[in-house]
């Protein structure tokens, strides 16, 4: 076995130079180095703006979402999605590990693992398409994939289904980045708190803020300002439509009478909610942009144009113990782990 750079860096085909997530094209032969691992992947969990875009370009039909993911992939040597520019995250079971790992790292040949590195990074092969789950972002595939000597990943709970730890692992960066930027007796607004990562967030948020703070959700849609309600952690879930700046901002003043948000949280699937997030929060608050649909060019300079001097954080999936953290949010709530196994199992 030959021996390759811990970053991915002799992966990478063109263009020449450049790290593996921001190539055009990897190498995805599935021959590995003596510092990668070798994974049997059985899901992918895409990212949900790609998964989005996807499903809307495909007319919502299966087939057509499955062509698309495997022409990108044939295409790119990994799941790397041209127009959102994201992709997502995996669950397999090692098949092989390299011998400059072997013995080194808490991995041997048959642990369930989640990969915990975009997927647009990550050289993949799919075999063959088994089924698509439209409305979780999720493709049961048959395929491998390779983990670089750097790469993060988990090993699967015992407790926690396949699935349920996929759908989890995938958006475990947001609430952890929610548990250090929220403090007691804050006031946060979830954009997108109806979903997947913004219910994390939402309960999360109401944790740290505690009973002196306020948690108000942010969603277009009746059914999930409902269940933000019924779930009890938002104080206030809000109708409204977040690519709408001044409507957004408005519902917020009138909730707070117009403090607005000392931290806003943004996990939207969709573009043009810049300025609806930097809107809500107050001067010196602060913005963490989860979503893969942001676009922070038009942050920076959105902020700078309503003279908005706030604090805007990248949307970096990876903070220390995140993945143990996401975890365990359903280990202590029984009805978080009842609401995410309705939608996700």
């Amino acid at each position: 076995m030959k021996h390759g750079s811990p970053y991915g860096t002799h992966r990478v085909l063109e263009p020449l130079g450049v790290l593996p997530q921001g190539a055009w094209k990897i190498d995805n032969r599935m021959e590995i180095c003596d510092n990668e691992i070798l994974i049997d992947v059985s899901a992918l969990n895409i990212d949900a703006a790609s998964f989005t875009q996807i499903k809307r370009d495909a007319g919502g039909d299966s087939a057509k979402v499955g062509q698309a993911v495997l022409d990108i992939v044939a295409q790119r040597g990994k799941m790397h999605n041209p127009v959102t520019g994201s992709g997502g995250m995996l669950i397999g079971t090692v098949r092989d590990i390299g011998a400059a790992l072997a013995g080194k790292i808490d991995l041997k040949v048959g642990d369930k693992i989640a990969t915990l590195v975009s997927l647009s990074l990550t050289p993949l092969h799919i075999a063959a398409i088994k089924k698509i789950h439209l409305q979780q972002d999720q493709i049961e595939i048959a395929g491998q994939a390779i983990l670089f000597e750097t790469g993060l990943y988990a090993k699967l709970p015992p407790d926690i289904p396949e699935k349920l730890a996929l759908a989890i692992l995938d958006v475990a960066g947001a609430p952890a980045q929610t548990a250090r930027l929220v403090k007691t007796g804050d006031t946060v607004v979830v954009i997108g708190g109806g979903g997947k990562s913004g219910t994390l967030c939402v309960y999360e948020a109401k944790k740290r803020a505690g009973p002196t703070g306020c948690v108000i959700g942010i969603s277009p849609f009746e059914k999930d300002c409902q269940r933000m309600l019924d779930l009890g952690w938002a104080d206030h879930a809000l109708q409204v439509d977040a690519t709408n700046a001044l409507a957004l901002m408005q519902a917020v003043a009138d909730v707070t009478d117009g403090r607005l948000a000392d931290v806003v949280i943004n996990c939207v699937n969709i573009q043009n909610t810049e300025m609806g997030s930097i809107l809500s929060a107050r001067q010196n608050g602060k913005i963490y942009f989860f979503s893969m649909a942001t676009s922070f060019t038009a942050a920076a300079l959105g902020a700078e144009g309503v003279g908005r001097d706030v604090e805007m954080i990248v949307g970096n999936g990876y903070a220390t113990g995140h993945a143990q953290h996401a975890l365990d949010l359903l280990r202590e709530s029984p009805r978080l782990r009842q609401l995410f196994e309705e939608l996700y199992v």
